[in-house]
């Protein structure tokens, strides 16, 4: 059998309907752009994200976990940007990259410029700064002399074996006095440039050169500062160290490093800038009291990154 018709609505019950339904669907959109005095504030600076803008947690790969400059750090990116950050610490400097190219951390703030373009260059990766810290000098220590012209002739001088790190100490040297390299030294001279030495130098691996100065199997130990500040080394004890607010500086800006897919994601770049709250650099200042802080943009950094990478190349 044929279906039943349907009954059709009364015409005014539904041009009531629809007044009704414009009625709610202008209030709800007035409302929503209404803002006024409950409406809530909008995020600006380092005050509180809106919902969902950045990632709830967040790994940083790091060398000096255990400074208090970081526990304010942390503190605030959970109070300001609502992100819970773990550090990961790493006593070797040659782990964090491989570490942030792998995922096992987000981002890493160890490192400078050159570091990273060396590591880059050689590994065929493409690791790139997001925020700047700060450029650290690189000191002389020793506990036996007081002055560099005071180191007797074939004095043991211990240096950071990686290769970044050991060209700047070589040079640091150079400018002492205590070595001459090839044509001037370059950014990556290694000890078999050397030419002439009034001292033996010794590289060994970056966290060992502190325990070497303080175990006298070395006169003098050039030393990273957060080797120097885990070891306890004072400012009285350093002979020697190169100007980190000189030009010449520029490609030793420690980073903040993110993958290069990465570079522009909000939460990576709003923890960047976090470093440089002024609460943090209080305490940071006090860790580090030699250290020049340097407040560069990530596009810059990312500039001068490939033109140290140039470098690099060329001297491969």
């Amino acid at each position: 059998m044929p279906e039943k018709p349907k009954r059709k609505a009364p015409v005014a019950a539904i041009a009531v309907a629809v007044v009704v339904l414009l009625v709610l669907v202008g209030g709800g959109v007035w409302l929503a752009n209404r803002g006024g005095d409950d409406a809530p504030a909008a995020a600006a600076g380092g005050g509180a994200s809106p919902s969902g803008e950045y990632r709830s947690s967040v790994k940083i790969g790091v060398s000096d976990s255990a400074l208090p400059y970081w526990e304010t750090y942390t503190e605030l990116a959970k109070s300001e940007l609502g992100v819970d950050v773990e550090l990961v610490n790493f006593a070797d400097y040659s782990l964090p990259n491989p570490a942030l190219s792998q995922s096992q951390v987000d981002l890493n703030q160890f490192q400078h410029i050159q570091y990273l373009a060396n590591y880059n260059v050689t590994a065929g990766d493409d690791i790139q700064p997001i925020g700047a810290t700060a450029v650290y000098p690189l000191p002389l220590y020793s506990t036996t002399v007081t002055d560099v012209a005071a180191l007797p002739q074939g004095a043991v001088i211990a240096i950071p074996d990686d290769a970044i790190n050991e060209a700047r100490a070589l040079l640091l040297l150079q400018s002492a006095g205590l070595v001459q390299l090839d044509g001037g030294g370059t950014a990556f001279s290694s000890v078999d440039d050397i030419t002439s030495a009034k001292v033996e130098v010794t590289p060994i691996s970056a966290d060992q050169t502190a325990r070497a100065l303080q175990s006298g199997s070395a006169v003098g130990a050039v030393v990273n500062n957060n080797y120097a500040t885990a070891a306890r080394l004072t400012a009285d004890q350093v002979i020697v160290a190169d100007d980190p607010a000189a030009p010449a500086a520029a490609p030793y800006v420690n980073v903040f490093a993110a993958r290069a897919a990465d570079v522009q994601d909000p939460t990576y770049l709003a923890l960047a800038k976090l470093w440089h709250d002024p609460r943090v650099q209080e305490v940071f200042a006090a860790d580090y009291k030699s250290a020049v802080v340097v407040d560069k943009s990530a596009e810059e950094l990312q500039a001068d990154l490939a033109k140290v990478e140039q470098d690099a190349t060329a001297a491969a």
